[in-house]
């Protein structure tokens, strides 16, 4: 941005800010679709993504598709996140035990809040795992691009969260 003006500067910021917002609540609108839905194309999913009022090319697809971890399952070909399951609670388990291994890049507890890093991309479909475990220790989680909250019911559970995921992380 060298030889803009303060204004122009500000400006390229806001658009900068605005395109990261839109692209968060697009993945986002993306995640509930899959889970509600079976979408089997990006065609399909582009057409979802348009009654709801966003338009996405097919490049913008295939990045958001790979930056959420979604897969397409054999049975029927739909996308899926890494944490979806039709099985029980064991699936759901194992499940969340590789998106652990393959996404969780940092965790630490603060009191009874446990806070998560991922790569960019990565934290919605960890935290998305982690809700379908139903892990006895979290309460609840929030989810952002590479940033996952856990709140966990006392000190002890998210210190015992935090070493039981550090394990399957190899952290």
């Amino acid at each position: 941005m060298i030889g803009l003006g303060l204004d122009q500067v500000f400006i390229q910021c806001i658009l900068i800010s605005r395109c990261i917002f839109m692209k968060a609540r697009r993945q986002a609108v993306i995640l509930e679709l899959v889970e509600r839905e079976d979408i089997t194309s990006q065609e399909q999913l582009r057409q979802r993504l348009k009654e709801r009022g966003f338009e996405a090319t097919q490049a913008t697809l295939s990045r958001d598709i790979r930056d959420l971890g979604l897969v397409k399952r054999a049975a029927d070909g739909a996308y899926r996140t890494p944490g979806s399951t039709e099985g029980d609670r064991l699936d759901a388990a194992a499940v969340l035990d590789q998106a652990v291994a393959e996404f969780l890049r940092f965790i630490e507890p603060v009191q009874q809040l446990v806070v998560m890093k991922t790569d960019v991309g990565r934290a919605q479909p960890l935290a998305l795992a982690l809700d379908n475990a139903d892990v006895p220790e979290i309460v609840g989680t929030i989810g952002g691009d590479d940033t996952i909250l856990v709140i966990c019911r006392s000190p002890e559970e998210a210190a015992a969260l935090v070493a039981r995921l550090r394990n399957t992380a190899g952290l």
